[in-house]
Parts: C-alpha cells; sequence; structure tokens
C-alpha cells in the first residue's frame, strides 16, 4: 500500500508539472512572449530638428546641420568586465580626442555621487550617452566598421545648431543659445505632462530661441529596437519620426542688423583711439549699444550689443573656460545685452521728456528762461557744457543747443514749489511722473528674456536706497577702516546724517538726465517712438510669425501697445520739431551736412552723460517717420562727437542713401519696414522675401 500510494504522489506531481508547462507553452504562450519579447525591446528618443529662426525677408539667422556623434551605451558598456571597459574607454578616447576622465563623467547620471552638472547625463538610461560632437566622418566610419573593437560605442548622425550669418551678422543676443534641459525643468514638464521635452532635449537659455523655445523645439520621435543580453541591437521595430519644430519669423533685418552691428564695433573701436581732453588719457569705450525700431509698430528691426561673442561657443556644449569668459568682467561681460539689460544714465537725450513734463504742467513754448553759464543751488554752481551762454531762450532752442541750465531752472522751480520739504517722499514731481508715465522705469515688455527695468531716482527711491545702506554708511562714519579714501569717510558721515533727503542738486541733476537715474538703450528707443506715433508706448517685438513645417502660418505675433503718454498732440509735435531743429542746426547738425533732410527728416538729441569717476557717456536718439536709432557708447565720449557718424551711417542704410541721393521713402531695403507680409515658404523647403502688391502693400 506505501508503494502504492507514493506511485499515485509522483504521478500527481508529473501531473501537475506536465499541465503547468501546457499551460505556460500552449495556453499562456502567447502572452509570456510577448512580455519576453517586451523585455528586450527598447526605446530610443529620436530628437527632432529644431526650428529655423529667420529675418524679415526669410534669410536664416539660425539653422540646423548634420553632425557625427558618438555615443556609448552604458547598459552594453556595464556588460563587460571592468579591464576591457577600461581598454575600451581609453581606446574611445584615442579616438575621438577626449580624456577618459571627461568620458566617464558625462556618463554618469546627473543626481548621482560625483556628477558634475552640465557634464553628467541627464537623459533616459537606455538612450546611448552623447560623449563627442563633430566627430570627422572617418573616425566615425572606422567605429562603425570595426564594431568589435568598439563594442558599446554607437556613431551616427544628428542635428546641431548652426548660424549663417547672412551679411556677416552676429545677433548673438538677440538668437540665444542652448543647454541641456536640467532635472528640475524635466519634473516640471512631467508634471505637466509636456511630452515636447525629453532627458536628453537642448532648451533655449537666451534671447528668441527662449522666449519662443515652445514653438521651435518640435516633438520628439521613437524608435523601438530589439536587443540581445549584451544589449546589442538585433533588429529595429517600429519607428515614429515625431515632427520638427516651426519656423520663428522676426522682424529682423539681417542687412540693417550687419550695418548697426558694424557702425557700432567701428564707433568704439574710433573712441579708442581718441584723446579724452578731460582726463588726459584715450577713452575707455567699454561697451555700447545700438537699437532700431519700427516708430509705428514697436518692432525691432536691429539690435546690437558689445562687447559680443560667438554664438557658435554653445553648440556641442561649451568648455569651461569660455563660460567663465562670457561672465567675466575683465572681458567686459559679453554675456549682457547692453540694449535690453545695460543701465547708464540717459544725459541730454532725457530733456525731451522733461520738456513734456513741463508743457503740461504750467509751462509754455512762449517761456522763456536765461541759458546761463552756471546755475547756482546752495553752494554749488551746475555748470552748462563748458560754460557755455545763449541768453534768454525758450524751450525749442534749449533743446538745440542742449542748455544744462535752462533745464536746471525748470527742476529747481518744480522742487522749490512742490518738494522743498526734503523728507516729504510723497510730494509731488511732475518730471518724475512725466518719466514714468514715458514708461521708464519699468521693463518694456519685449519678447527678450532677462530686461532691465532701469530706475527713476525718486524720493521713494532715495528713501528705500538710504533705508538699505544707512547702517554700512553709519558704522564707517563711527569706525572708518584704515584704508578708507577721504573722500569715502566725508560721504560716509553725510549719508549716515542726510542721506534720506531728497534735495534741490537731485531735482535739478534729474532734469537733465543725471544723477542716480538709470535707463537702458531700448527704453530710451521706445519713448522715442511715442514723439512720432501719437504718443503710444508699444512692447517691443522681435517675433513676427510662427510657421509650421508645412509653410502654414500658425500663429501671428502682432504689435501690442502698453500705455499711451498722456501728452496734447500740441505738445508732441512742438518737441518734435524741436528735435527737427536739432538735426538741421543743432547739436547734431555737424553730422548731418549734406544729408537730404528734406526728403528724409530726421529729429536727433545728443547727450553727454557724466558718471562720478568714469568717462562721458555718449548717446544719440533719433527718429523719422519710419523708424527710430538710437547708440549708445559707455565712456566714449560726447553724443554726437563720438556716435553722430555711426548714426548718419544707419540712417543711409535704413533708406538707401548714397551721399545727398536717396530712393523714395517707402522704397527703403524692401521689406525692412515689411507691415504684414511674411516670407513665402516654396513647396521644395525653399524661403523667399515676401511678396507685396504693388498698389496697397497687402499680403498675397
Amino acid at each position: 500500500m506505501r508503494l502504492i500510494v507514493i506511485q499515485c504522489l509522483v504521478l500527481s506531481l508529473f501531473g501537475t508539472l506536465f499541465a503547468r508547462l501546457w499551460y505556460l507553452q500552449v495556453a499562456g504562450g502567447e502572452a509570456y512572449q510577448a512580455r519576453a519579447a517586451s523585455q528586450s525591446v527598447r526605446e530610443i528618443v529620436l530628437q527632432p530638428d529644431r526650428g529655423l529662426i529667420v529675418d524679415a525677408q526669410g534669410r536664416p539667422l539660425v539653422a540646423n546641420r548634420s553632425s557625427w556623434v558618438v555615443s556609448v551605451d552604458r547598459t552594453t558598456l556595464g556588460k563587460l568586465p571592468d579591464d576591457e571597459a577600461d581598454t575600451l574607454l581609453r581606446r574611445l578616447s584615442r579616438a575621438v580626442e577626449v580624456k577618459p576622465k571627461r568620458i566617464r563623467a558625462m556618463l554618469l547620471d546627473c543626481g548621482r555621487t560625483g556628477s558634475v552638472a552640465g557634464t553628467c547625463w541627464n537623459g533616459s538610461p537606455y538612450q546611448p550617452v552623447p560623449i563627442a560632437d563633430d566627430v570627422d566622418q572617418d573616425v566615425a566610419l572606422r567605429i562603425l566598421e570595426q564594431a568589435e573593437d568598439y563594442p558599446a560605442v554607437v556613431a551616427q548622425q544628428q542635428s546641431l545648431r548652426t548660424y549663417p550669418r547672412p551679411f556677416g551678422v552676429n545677433a548673438a543676443h538677440l538668437l540665444g543659445y542652448l543647454s541641456p534641459i536640467t532635472e528640475g525643468e524635466m519634473e516640471a514638464a512631467e508634471a505637466e505632462k509636456d511630452t515636447s521635452v525629453n532627458g536628453a532635449s537642448r532648451v533655449g537659455r537666451a534671447g528668441v530661441e527662449k522666449e519662443y523655445d515652445a514653438w521651435l523645439r518640435g516633438m520628439p520621435g521613437y524608435q523601438r529596437v530589439e536587443v540581445d543580453s549584451m544589449g546589442r541591437v538585433l533588429r529595429e521595430h517600429s519607428v515614429d519620426s515625431g515632427r520638427p519644430g516651426d519656423t520663428l519669423v522676426t522682424s529682423l533685418d539681417a542687412k540693417v542688423q550687419s550695418v548697426v552691428e558694424k557702425q557700432l564695433a567701428e564707433t568704439i573701436k574710433t573712441a579708442r583711439a581718441t584723446r579724452d581732453t578731460v582726463t588726459g588719457r584715450n577713452y575707455v569705450a567699454d561697451s555700447g549699444a545700438a537699437v532700431v525700431l519700427e516708430a509705428q509698430t514697436g518692432r525691432v528691426v536691429a539690435m546690437a550689443s558689445q562687447p559680443t561673442y560667438d554664438p557658435d561657443v554653445w553648440v556641442g556644449g561649451i568648455s569651461s573656460s569660455e563660460l567663465a569668459r562670457l561672465y567675466s568682467a575683465k572681458a567686459g561681460t559679453p554675456l549682457l545685452s547692453r540694449a535690453s539689460q545695460g543701465q547708464f544714465a540717459p544725459g541730454s537725450t532725457w530733456k525731451p521728456v522733461m520738456t513734456a513734463g513741463a508743457l503740461t504742467h504750467g509751462y509754455t513754448p512762449d517761456t522763456r528762461l536765461a541759458c546761463s553759464s552756471s546755475f547756482q543751488v546752495g553752494n554749488r554752481a551746475f555748470k552748462n557744457y563748458e560754460s557755455g551762454a545763449y541768453g534768454m531762450i525758450g524751450f525749442d532752442k534749449a533743446l538745440e543747443v542742449s542748455c544744462n541750465t535752462f533745464f536746471y531752472r525748470i527742476g529747481y522751480d518744480f522742487w522749490r514749489r512742490l518738494g522743498s520739504d526734503v523728507s516729504d517722499v510723497h510730494a509731488q514731481d511732475p518730471l518724475v511722473a512725466e518719466a514714468k508715465m514715458f514708461g521708464f522705469g519699468k521693463k518694456t515688455g519685449i519678447d527678450l528674456p532677462g530686461e532691465a527695468a532701469g530706475r527713476i531716482a525718486d524720493r521713494k527711491w532715495k528713501r528705500a536706497y538710504y533705508e538699505s545702506q544707512k547702517d554700512y554708511y553709519c558704522g564707517v562714519a563711527d569706525d572708518p577702516p584704515a584704508d578708507a579714501s577721504d573722500f569715502l569717510r566725508r560721504f560716509a558721515r553725510e549719508f549716515c546724517v542726510e542721506g534720506f533727503a531728497y534735495r534741490a542738486g537731485d531735482a535739478v541733476n534729474f532734469a537733465i538726465g543725471q544723477g542716480d537715474t538709470i535707463v537702458t538703450p531700448l527704453q530710451l528707443a521706445r519713448a522715442y517712438a511715442a514723439f512720432v506715433n501719437g504718443g503710444v508706448l508699444y512692447e517691443p517685438r522681435i517675433g513676427k510669425a510662427i510657421v509650421d513645417p508645412d509653410g502654414k502660418v500658425v500663429k501671428r505675433i502682432p504689435p501690442k501697445k502698453q500705455a499711451r503718454v498722456k501728452v496734447p498732440a500740441s505738445v508732441l509735435t512742438y518737441i518734435d520739431n524741436a528735435l527737427k531743429g536739432v538735426t538741421r542746426q543743432g547739436t547734431m547738425s555737424w553730422r548731418m551736412g549734406g544729408f537730404p533732410l528734406d526728403q528724409v527728416q530726421v529729429r536727433s538729441k545728443t547727450g553727454s552723460a557724466e558718471v562720478y569717476g568714469k568717462q562721458s557717456t555718449s548717446w544719440v536718439a533719433s527718429y523719422s517717420d519710419d523708424y527710430v536709432v538710437v547708440m549708445m557708447v559707455s565712456q566714449g565720449g560726447t553724443g554726437s562727437g563720438t556716435s553722430g557718424p555711426a548714426i548718419r551711417a544707419i540712417w543711409e542704410a535704413l533708406y538707401g542713401i548714397e551721399g545727398e541721393q536717396v530712393r523714395p521713402v517707402k522704397a527703403a531695403i524692401p521689406g525692412v519696414v515689411a507691415g504684414k507680409e511674411l516670407p513665402v515658404f516654396a513647396p521644395d523647403g525653399a524661403i523667399l522675401p515676401p511678396v507685396r502688391n504693388e498698389r496697397d502693400g497687402a499680403e498675397r
């Protein structure tokens, strides 16, 4: 009986085993086979081609190019013995000329111990990690052909950014650059279920690359591949090619941008070779900016900043030494756009705004004030430029000759009547109110990241500054450091006692654009446009339209009004006529001799801003019915003396002027003031200039 029981038990066990095998292989075979297959199939991200960035004529400013990229499959690498993996990395290092230590750093996941931000891998663990871009084709082909010597190494062509540079343009501060997506950005995208980015994405970091990143980046594709136990690809499965990014059409004109960049660079070069009669040494000319706007729309036609940098340094990753230079104060902080982020005292270019404030608060065009050689405030004499005197004059003449003492009197009069209580932070100040109405002290809203707001140094600002600094300066006053200068000691004592007070000296300095008030060149250009467009303050725009890969316009980016200055049309007209006088017989006239002002009526205002301890900053702000052109050179000298020739050259480029000849205004450089027309996107992929209707300029 015991033998029979054992036999039955054995038979039942075998029966159970055979039943289970039948179920796994027959009944559930397909399901388990699919599960096993899925474990050997991996998903590889295919990065999309990023969208183009073109100018208003369709000229590519940023495009893409193919590049051989060598990557390492970490899964396969991890299955190799340590000695073989070390040998492989050394062999690969020699082939692609990247040190083994750096390759190992690039293979580390970001967040792991020992990983370095900007070097570590932030992508999918199944994605091959790029370790060398722009590899010579011969090297890439050798890696492909000698696969047995390079297990775990992948060589393939990928898309990288390139800069065609039409007419030699740089435009680095406008275009921006790309860098790998951060872990925090990836987490935010996953939370928002944004599938347009992945761990291997490069995203916009500055300029329009950042502002319009969501349109430019496209949609990634995915390729499913079957691999063996060593991670080697056996065969390819389904491929989703994704979608290329959209094209950004800008309002920039590459031809004008080229002229503006060259003129700015040449002006700085000339200034550095010019002797400053005040200091006895050459001008430092440490930086500069130039802006060209469409006066009636606020669109940006051109914008340049110096010092600048080569946008190619970001392609494929930037070295630590190159990055340090971009942030280096010694190199002039090239990464900073002086046009939209640089903040400077406006000097006499401020006076038209002050004129608007005075003429809307009690003064009239018939007002006559003394343009004396100096104006006494307390125990200090505020002097006119080169101590010039012009007698009793009106606002128009004061603007023509840029009389400081005329505007000192305006500022002092308002302070005396409305704000002589130096501790009253709420005292009325029509000139301050007018400056704020013209948009100073806040961002213009341009479609570029990182814009500076400037500063209106009014009573509230001075009180806030005092509260933030009084402990430091009172400490210096009570116990000055051994190396403190006499100036610092005196300043600290005065600041500690009355640094909060808004005195008459502050008011008169404000009236001529001196003191602690600072503006960006872009803010000044936007404000000057209001003198000719009816008082509208536009948010400057670089983007004009978004066009999909099939050439269809998916989004237009229209001009946007931010505010309107509450100045009577008669006052704007008066100032407009006065600024025409500046160009014809005023401080800018010696630079405009022979220019056809009857056909192209250029209005202008020059300025030489003085900052303690520095050389004068050169300003010229000008406009016509169509454009605004502003140039600034920090520590570059006088307004028209330094920037005048460049301003004229830019106007000549805008209107096609050669000598004293000019084409009809509306025919100047076709497409600069382009209206609603967009480039034509042909079926074969070509981008052609806009087509206009000869009768009314409407888009075809």
